[in-house]
């Protein structure tokens, strides 16, 4: 999938660590061994995607097709719901680095270049303009803790006005659907038991309000929750070694056999196969 939902995916001491500035720019690494195509993931930060090796096919509603090879950089914005597949080489797999960036940061260098609400839609930067010297930048700085906090800014900026600068566009508010709002709270803590109610007085609604307020931009509670869950499930068996059984019960599934299922019945794979390619 390339995406922890709306931000950094919790990884933990004994793993691959995703690097965090203070300003919450974020990276890690993606592997995939298995080809599979992700339906309607949702996107809650401005991503950007290098691609290290293999390819990334988006379907996306403003733009249609678009294909990333190794070198290209795709960009996603805010809020985008999107259909991707991504094709690993044999014996390689498919790996990128995955990088998140905070509203303000992203309002910072474009809000004035950028219609308020626009539809930006999935956007690709080829190899030739060179965005590995992008990431190269990201990466010194996110690692260097000694850098004062207005240095560490500007060096995280430069980035985002190399886009602008290529022509990208970034949406500097995104138009917070309900459902989005509902999957930042799951997110808080993805393993809680929530329920409906709950969730409901959360948002100062009663919960046939909260019902009606929610289908207005697509799936009732139940699914944003599972989706929610299944998500954050895949982001964490692409970015981590972690246990299966523990990314399971640490997503809120009651057992790692139900995980299994409903990953499955979600993404035509099994979790193990986002690892290991299959025979």
């Amino acid at each position: 999938m390339d995406m922890h939902p709306t931000g950094t995916a919790s990884i933990e001491d004994h793993e691959p660590a995703a690097t965090e500035a203070p300003t919450g720019v974020s990276l890690f690494s993606i592997t995939q061994a298995t080809a599979a195509t992700f339906t309607d993931l949702f996107i809650g930060l401005t991503f950007l995607c290098f691609i290290t090796s293999g390819t990334k096919r988006v379907l996306c509603p403003v733009h249609g097709e678009i294909i990333g090879e190794e070198g290209d950089l795709l960009v996603f914005p805010t809020g985008s719901i999107v259909t991707l597949e991504n094709g690993p080489i044999p014996k390689v797999g498919y790996r990128a680095e995955g990088v998140y960036f905070p509203r303000d940061l992203v309002q910072e260098v474009f809000s004035e270049h950028t219609p308020r609400h626009s539809s930006a839609g999935i956007q690709i930067l080829r190899a030739a303009c060179r965005p590995h010297e992008m990431l190269n930048l990201l990466r010194e700085t996110v690692e260097r803790p000694d850098l004062p906090p207005l240095v560490r800014r500007h060096r995280l900026l430069e980035p985002l006005l190399c886009l602008r600068h290529h022509g990208i566009q970034l949406p500097a508010q995104d138009q917070d659907q309900p459902s989005s709002a509902v999957r930042r709270l799951i997110e808080s803590d993805v393993a809680r038991r929530w329920r409906v109610g709950e969730v409901a007085r959360h948002f100062a609604m009663s919960e046939a309000t909260f019902r009606r307020w929610l289908t207005k931009s697509g799936p009732g509670f139940h699914r944003v929750l599972m989706n929610t869950r299944l998500e954050k499930g895949l982001a964490r068996l692409q970015s981590t070694t972690r246990p299966i059984s523990e990314i399971a019960l640490d997503c809120g599934f009651k057992t790692p056999s139900h995980f299994s299922d409903a990953f499955r019945e979600r993404f035509g794979i099994k979790p193990r196969s986002i690892r290991s390619a299959e025979d």
